[in-house]
């Protein structure tokens, strides 16, 4: 395959991924504001620093309003990280490879980013954006079933894969960075987040049913661990990059367990770090309540993973 094609395949599903996950991240701002005093700005403000700009948001926008906050990360198209933003690329870069995907999966791409667009023209944001954001979501689902079902699962529905699960497993562990003073918070005993908002949080991953099935009680270490280092749930970061292995090994045919480039060595480091990893190692005992160190290495290292598979596979 060209590198080219494994490029634009690998980014387009990159960036529709990202264009749910941004939704994912407003709703769970918005649910976790619900509770909070009148003056919820810090938690917009978090939610800039973490997938936006602050400098130019507040050089457009003034103070981090929601109505603000919300139409930077889901309208703006100076905002590279806006969902309209991310649709436009995805969109892009699946009308550069057109012959190498589906016509299903071109069809559901541009009409997914012209849904947007047409709501961004007509302000059509309404009373309900949770309402709005759930079909985001929903769109974004409909393209990987469309993917799956449509394409032919060889490299370049490995790469695809690749590109949604790299994004994914990032976003996971930024949401759970979103939440952190919060968390740390409830685990001191404090009462600014209650149950509500933790069972929010985890729709916003859509995985309340799934945690609840598992665990029972809502509980916030259980929460950091089953969003992380969960095998089984699909939203969880080891569940991606065991996914991840799979398709890097099939894309060079290297056996499992091996490696013989710079992304199998990468991806499989990682993954096994988490094979053996603990609520203990999230959550230490020597700072039980910061969650930070453990997610800056996860993201520093899942950046270097994806720096690995373009020079590999993306040359030039």
């Amino acid at each position: 395959m060209l590198s080219r094609v494994a490029d634009s395949i690998f980014w387009m599903s990159r960036y529709i991924e990202r264009a749910e996950n941004i939704a994912r991240f407003v709703d769970a701002t918005m649910t976790l504001t619900l509770d909070l005093p009148a003056d919820d700005t810090a938690a917009w403000n978090e939610l800039i620093a973490s997938v936006g700009d602050p400098e130019d948001f507040i050089a457009r926008y003034g103070a981090p309003a929601p109505a603000a906050a919300l139409r930077y990360l889901t309208f703006d198209e100076r905002n590279p990280n806006s969902i309209l933003s991310a649709l436009a690329r995805a969109r892009e870069n699946a009308r550069c490879v057109r012959d190498a995907i589906s016509s299903e999966m071109w069809e559901q791409a541009n009409t997914f980013y012209l849904d947007v667009k047409g709501a961004a023209a007509q302000g059509r944001f309404g009373a309900m954006p949770h309402a709005f954001f759930t079909q985001v979501k929903l769109a974004s689902h409909q393209f990987v079933g469309v993917t799956d079902s449509t394409m032919s699962h060889g490299e370049a529905w490995h790469f695809n894969r690749i590109g949604r699960l790299l994004e994914r497993a990032d976003k996971t562990a930024c949401i759970l960075g979103v939440e952190r003073l919060n968390a740390a918070a409830v685990l001191n005993g404090e009462a600014l987040i209650n149950d509500l908002q933790w069972s929010g949080l985890l729709k916003a991953a859509s995985a309340h049913e799934m945690y609840r099935k598992k665990h029972g009680r809502i509980e916030p270490r259980r929460v950091f661990a089953f969003l992380l280092l969960s095998r089984e749930f699909p939203r969880a970061a080891h569940y991606c990059l065991l996914r991840c292995v799979e398709s890097v090994h099939a894309i060079s045919g290297t056996l499992p367990g091996t490696y013989t480039n710079l992304p199998e060595q990468r991806l499989g480091r990682l993954a096994a770090q988490l094979d053996y990893a603990g609520v203990e190692d999230i959550l230490p005992p020597e700072s039980p309540n910061d969650a930070r160190p453990f997610l800056s290495r996860f993201r520093r290292d899942l950046y270097a993973a994806g720096d690995a598979i373009a020079a590999a596979f993306f040359p030039g």
